[in-house]
């Protein structure tokens, strides 16, 4: 159990708090949609035309639809647009790849005194 632990701690622990975060979210709107169907005189209920399923889905839905279009969005956009010195962006190439040509400069211009 160690070794499964060290190896993928992270995404055992990132699963487990999505897991425990959706919970949260079905419970506690479970005890909101109860308090509004009681206030309205109706019984609560998970499934049906009226049923919390559907609320529950759309809350959910939501809140993903968001997550991945804010995800989607730096995606895209960090692949065309640069900001200077970001690990996200692409300039770093180009200042290893200046880099590298004068070093190699450097180095032919010593082999050509020497030869």
């Amino acid at each position: 159990m160690g070794r499964i632990w060290r190896n993928y701690g992270l995404s055992i622990t990132l699963a487990a708090m999505f897991v425990i975060s959706w919970a949260l979210q079905t419970w506690m709107g479970w005890q909101e949609f109860v308090s509004e169907q009681q206030e309205h005189g109706q019984r609560p209920q998970a499934f049906g035309d009226d049923g919390y399923f559907w609320r529950w889905g759309q809350a959910t839905f939501e809140n993903w639809q968001s997550e991945f279009l804010q995800v989607f969005t730096f995606i895209v956009l960090t692949t065309f647009l640069v900001h200077r010195k970001s690990h996200e962006s692409p300039d770093t190439d180009y200042d290893t790849e200046a880099a590298l040509r004068r070093l190699e400069a450097k180095v032919d211009a010593l082999v050509a005194q020497r030869g």
